[in-house]
């Protein structure tokens, strides 16, 4: 039987390409290591299936629009430019979303998209 790997040596590929997580992020993740053991367990299963990683990555900041996630959008936009998916393309997600949350959410995920590739 195969030894699962440790967590930083599931989490290097990944983290080589993508924006460096938030300081917060680092801190929450020492404190609560069994947390984020789940979490990457989750990550994990969630990518096991026929959906490419730009699928995935798509789906994952549409739902976190639907749900009126500011955290997730942002950060799924950063890490979406890092793994070459176009500010175009994330920006299409606006209006699929917009008919299901609404004109005024619609423009709060636009805005968090924005802001998070061009925190000026």
């Amino acid at each position: 039987m195969a030894q699962k790997k440790s967590n930083a040596a599931r989490r290097q590929p990944t983290r080589a390409k993508l924006p460096k997580p938030p300081k917060r992020y680092g801190e929450f993740v020492r404190r609560f290591p069994a947390l984020a053991d789940a979490w990457d367990a989750l990550n994990e299963a969630g990518a096991e299936g026929p959906l490419d990683s730009r699928t995935r990555r798509l789906l994952k900041i549409a739902i976190a629009m639907g749900a009126m996630r500011e955290g997730a959008v942002r950060s799924g936009a950063r890490k979406a430019l890092a793994e070459g998916i176009t500010l175009d393309e994330i920006e299409q997600l606006v209006p699929l979303a917009a008919a299901t949350i609404g004109l005024p959410a619609a423009v709060a995920c636009w805005s968090w998209v924005l802001e998070a590739l061009d925190p000026k």
